[in-house]
């Protein structure tokens, strides 16, 4: 049977145990999964039956019987454990060089280009928690004007500003500049614009955060898609990830029950190629603010959506599950850990209890889909599609 449509859901930070070279980045012993399954909120019954527990050295739960998909588990090759570099590996990028972080800061060169192009100053710069640096910096912004400029363990350059001080488009503006001074050596990830809104002490972020990516280096699994006229359809923030080079529809979304909703909103349309998922609320929400009640719940209610998903797939559907990185909330810090990710894939053309064991790249993932569709280029990885197709 040949497929029509892959749905590829990234769980953001859904990581299933520490990469053996975890150490290298202080994350020795961080498996998000272990965290969550311990709490009482936590029921995912549907990523059970389709082998998240069956999956190499997952021994969180007990392992199902027999599972009705395919199940894997991926290394990350590329030098990173951040959205960016995660999301380019599973689209066929492997980064061999990590993007630049600055746990001391922006080097001056970089702040005084910043600053003459904007017109205004820059307070803060440093690593921050984004609620606590409009706690701590809001009020001296709101009375001054200057830009709140953070940044924290990922490659990102963050500014932060009042939605009645700084307007929307203004801010936007100021992150284009950003980005078109934070290129080569100090070619962060991301630059977001973070803008939040209210009084001291009650500032609060709002849902018109931003983020001006990088291009990806080489040609992505969804740039061959686009070439061959297959369609390509970005919820959350793929349309970001890849700076839209490759998507050509996006959706924006407010959670991951939101997401999870235009997803099957996508689902009730005829089109003929991938529609790439991002659920950022395992990461932004509950992983990095070490809730871990928060997180299995949040994992409980997306199993019950996968529910419906899975019951709504058309004979000629594909979905497979996975995730760019991990961010323990059990472990020490609030940072992404180097963790392995899971892949779980399902469809009435998928084999049933198949294990493709442990790929030693997610750029496999990318490499499967553009086979799904008969696309020959020349990304990073390597297929399994002919473990995983019956």
């Amino acid at each position: 049977m040949k497929a029509k449509r892959v749905f590829l859901i990234v769980l953001d930070s859904f990581g299933i145990g520490a990469l053996p070279d975890a150490a290298l980045f202080k994350d020795e012993g961080s498996n998000t999964l272990a965290s969550i399954v311990k709490q009482e909120a936590y029921n995912t019954p549907n990523m059970k039956k389709m082998g998240l527990f069956n999956i190499d050295g997952v021994s969180a739960s007990e392992a199902e019987g027999y599972t009705i998909g395919s199940y894997g588990r991926m290394a990350e090759k590329s030098m990173g454990k951040d959205t960016t570099i995660g999301h380019w590996e599973i689209a066929g990028v492997v980064s061999e060089k990590a993007l630049p972080t600055y746990p001391d800061g922006f080097p001056e060169e970089v702040l005084e280009k910043f600053r003459n192009k904007t017109g205004r100053n820059v307070i803060c710069n440093k690593p921050y928690s984004g609620t606590e640096v409009i706690n701590d910096y809001g009020q001296q912004h709101v009375e001054t004007g200057d830009l709140i400029v953070y940044t924290s363990a990922d490659s990102v350059f963050q500014i932060a500003a009042h939605e009645e001080v700084v307007p929307l488009e203004e801010l936007y503006d100021y992150c284009k500049i950003a980005r078109e001074i934070l290129q080569g050596e100090h070619g962060v990830g991301r630059v977001i614009a973070r803008p939040f809104i209210g009084t001291y002490p009650e500032f609060k972020r709002t849902a018109h955060r931003h983020d001006f990516s990088l291009i990806p280096p080489k040609v992505t699994m969804l740039d061959a898609l686009t070439k061959k006229g297959f369609d390509t359809i970005g919820i959350g923030k793929i349309y970001d990830i890849f700076a839209g080079k490759g998507i050509q529809q996006t959706q924006a979304i407010v959670s991951n029950v939101d997401g999870m909703e235009k997803t099957l909103e996508v689902m009730e349309k005829d089109f003929n190629g991938l529609c790439f998922v991002n659920l950022v609320d395992f990461d932004m929400l509950y992983g990095h603010r070490n809730d871990i009640e928060g997180y299995a719940k949040a994992a409980t209610v997306f199993d019950e959506q996968l529910g419906v998903f899975m019951e709504k797939m058309n004979a000629d559907d594909i979905l497979i599950i996975t995730a760019d990185h991990g961010c323990d909330p059990g472990f020490q810090g609030t940072d992404h850990t180097r963790e392995y990710t899971p892949m779980l894939a399902y469809g009435k053309c998928i084999k049933e209890n198949i294990s493709i064991g442990t790929r030693e790249t997610f750029a496999d993932i990318g490499a499967t889909i553009l086979e799904v569709f008969d696309v020959q280029v020349d990304i990073d990885g390597s297929s399994f599609l002919s473990e995983i197709l019956k």
